[in-house]
């Protein structure tokens, strides 16, 4: 069985490209052999296929020709099989830990249980749905996992030992994989995009076909059939699993072989297309170096990761970004390099923000589930996901360095802890202005991301502080914080990302009339953890008061996105320290996460002590998005509730005065496609940027060339402001 595809492109501005594409499949079967037991049969299908590919593109008189060969080695098994026995599960404060008999029906794709095995011919005691549930054993013991379906409802088992752990846990896995393969292709996402492109026999959506394909070409992927005596019952309900054309082997055979065919197709035109959109942006913008397309490596994996690959009906590049006749037209990036030389911003250009940007929450995501559902079967957990692209639907509307300017948005505060009196009271002043930093920041628990920023991307701004202390206002109102410019402290900001992989960012504030400043480098890891994501804030920030000699160093907590295949929520985590070895006093907060039942959301408590004495100075508790009660060894204790706190808003050049690397310019075009709620619009937009970073990235290697950060300077394992007010002469005690 060989085929061969040809297809036809349109090339912008009379060009033309023809892709040409042989397959040559090797297709053999292993003979069956015995399983574990005597009387079961697993059969065993192998194929192999080799793909040519040859690609001709004609452009202006200019001609672009690549060859690539690819292999796949498609393996099927199976084992599938009904379970059951005794596990304990935890039921809940006051009983603990039962022994419940639990079924595993993989015909319905269900784990039930009951009280005893007397009482299984009666109604269940309970069920769950393991079609997108996520089976996650405990890193605590080797004996506890959970099942989390869902709807949301898990439950938390505990085997007799490790080997019947294993041996559920890998049941479970398999006719958790069955099921939620045959629920996404009965659900495709409403917006997927269409592929120009025929097969024969298949009238399955594309996305479908793009699952199926990578699920074959996966050879960690397995599909069950398992022979026993055919008048056994077991026999029966095995066979009722499977459909009937998987139950013939050379239909299988047939099947798997169109897989294969369709992928080398699909991943052919992927990558004509994008040779064809990095040939644009080399035509019609300085972005890119030199006369020339320089031949990547195939995209299929970043675009489907994107939660879409584009249309095939060929794309057309304008400024104004509109959409025409059913095809998305680009606006392009701006006519530079990510690598541009630093740009001195006159403070004068800055305006008060008018407009503030409120999120709304992402609520239930019935709509993107199986977008959600497809990117999780890809992940394991513990896997990092620096590298993964997440669904745009998820995307707040500004990038990761407006976001650290946000937790200064309680800038009087900042400045509150140079007029402490005492090493004590300038602790406890910092701790406060810590604590209170997160609401704004984060703008509450909203269970969004920012964009995650472009390398030499930077941002920009101030705050004007009124020089006399506020009142705390005591009603619900949250006024903006203003005064006339003469008569008010002025903050400044700069961030930028100095590193791509690993992603870090460099931010720096400070206040020359203050005589203080604040330097911090972070880097975002993420990992996968089954039904919630975390986010370490890997990296440490120094606050320095030049008045006092002192050095304040803090480090930055956990991140964790709960719930994410139901109704999505954040919260942070973790310990963190803060010292000044000068004075001797440290402070040790703690994000409290929610525990497994009961507890409050968003806990938070800190303890501030001398480190001679051991003595505490100051006890806090409360919620770091709501109310915080500070208690004093005296028996005082007062109350700050960060949601009435005043918010200075920050001072921004008008977007069209900002430099081609600044975040809004850079991502104007994503955010205002997401203004407009038009996801498909702001993935198109946001694919430009990240390619064009790829290809500068590439063309770094290829010439050897450094990256040169614009504000920043690397000093051992930190990144340090390049024109720190300590470095200052004019500011040296």
């Amino acid at each position: 069985m060989q085929g061969e595809t040809a297809a036809a492109l349109r090339v912008p501005d009379g060009g033309e490209a023809k892709l040409e594409a042989a397959v040559i499949p090797r297709a053999g079967r292993g003979a069956p052999r015995a399983g574990s037991t005597g009387t079961r049969y697993t059969l065993h299908y192998t194929v192999h296929v080799t793909v040519q590919v040859h690609v001709t593109l004609h452009s202006k008189g200019t001609r672009y020709t690549t060859r690539y060969t690819t292999q796949y080695t498609l393996q099927y098994s199976d084992h599938m099989e009904n379970i059951n026995g005794y596990l304990m599960k935890y039921t809940n404060l006051v009983t603990g830990w039962q022994y419940r008999f639990f079924v595993l029906n993989n015909e319905g794709g269900m784990l039930e249980y009951f009280v005893n095995e007397q009482s299984r011919p009666q109604k269940p005691r309970g069920t769950l749905l393991l079609a997108g549930a996520v089976i996650s054993p405990s890193d605590e013991d080797s004996h506890t996992f959970t099942v989390n379906a869902i709807s949301g409802e898990q439950y938390k088992l505990r085997a007799t030992d490790a080997k019947e752990r294993q041996h559920w846990v890998s049941r479970l896995q398999i006719c958790t994989q069955h099921h939620t393969e045959a629920l996404g292709k009965s659900q495709p996402p409403s917006k997927s995009r269409s592929f120009s492109t025929v097969s024969q026999g298949s009238g399955s959506s594309p996305l479908a076909q793009r699952r199926s394909s990578q699920t074959a070409a996966s050879s960690s992927s397995f599909f069950s059939l398992t022979q026993g005596h055919k008048g056994s019952s077991l026999y029966s309900s095995r066979k009722s699993l499977l459909p009937d054309h998987l139950l013939d082997a050379r239909q299988m055979m047939d099947l798997l072989m169109l897989k294969a065919t369709s992928m080398a197709t699909i991943t052919c035109l992927h990558d004509c297309l994008h040779i064809l959109h990095l040939q644009q942006l080399a035509r019609h913008h300085s972005a890119l170096a030199g006369p020339n397309v320089e031949w990547l490596e195939p995209k299929m994996a970043d675009l489907l990761k994107n939660g879409g690959g584009g249309s095939l009906g060929g794309f057309s590049t304008g400024g104004d970004g509109l959409q025409e006749e059913g095809r998305l037209e680009l606006s392009s990036p701006e006519s530079c390099s990510f690598s541009g030389e630093q740009e001195e911003v006159d403070a004068e250009e800055e305006v008060e923000d008018s407009f503030v940007e409120r999120e709304e929450e992402l609520g239930a995501v019935e709509e993107e589930r199986s977008v959600i559902l497809h990117l999780l079967s890809q992940l394991k957990l513990g896997m990092d996901l620096t590298r993964v692209v997440l669904p745009t639907f998820i995307l707040e509307k500004r990038s990761l360095l407006e976001m650290y300017a946000d937790f200064m948005s309680h800038p009087d505060l900042f400045l509150a802890v140079a007029d402490g009196n005492t090493p004590e009271d300038r602790m406890v002043r910092f701790v406060e202005y810590y604590l209170t930093s997160f609401h704004e920041g984060r703008r509450g628990a909203i269970a969004k991301k920012p964009y995650n920023p472009i390398i030499g991307e930077t941002f920009h701004c101030s705050w004007r502080v009124p020089q006399k202390p506020r009142d705390t206002p005591t009603d619900d109102a949250t006024p903006p914080l203003t005064s006339p410019e003469d008569s008010a402290h002025q903050v400044r900001f700069v961030a930028e990302q100095v590193s791509h992989h690993p992603p870090v960012s460099g931010f720096y504030a400070e206040c020359p009339e203050k005589r203080m400043c604040v330097n911090t480098h972070v880097w975002t890891k993420s990992k996968f953890m089954g039904m919630s994501i975390g986010v370490s804030m890997v990296g440490e920030g120094c606050l320095y008061l030049l008045d006092h000699d002192e050095e304040y160093t803090f480090t930055l907590p956990c991140a964790y996105a709960r719930s994410i295949l139901t109704v999505p929520w954040v919260e942070l985590g973790g310990k963190v320290l803060v010292t000044c070895t000068k004075s001797g006093y440290s402070a040790v907060i703690t994000f409290h996460t929610k525990p497994f039942y009961g507890g409050k959301l968003h806990k938070v408590t800190a303890e501030v002590k001398h480190g001679a004495t051991s003595a505490v100075a100051c006890r806090v508790q409360g919620e770091w998005n709501g109310s915080l009660e500070f208690s004093y060894p005296s028996g005082d204790s007062r109350l700050v509730d960060v949601t009435k706190l005043p918010v200075c808003r920050k001072h921004v050049r008008p977007v069209h005065k900002q430099g081609p690397n600044e975040s809004r310019r850079l991502w104007q075009h994503v955010t205002e496609a997401l203004r407009q709620k038009d996801i498909d619009k702001a993935t198109e937009h946001k694919r430009v940027l990240e390619e064009r970073q790829r290809v500068e990235e590439r063309h770094r290697l290829d010439t050897d060339a450094p990256w040169k950060t614009h504000y920043f300077n690397n000093e051992g394992e930190a990144w340090v402001y390049h024109k720190p007010l300590w470095k200052n002469p004019t500011f040296k005690s």
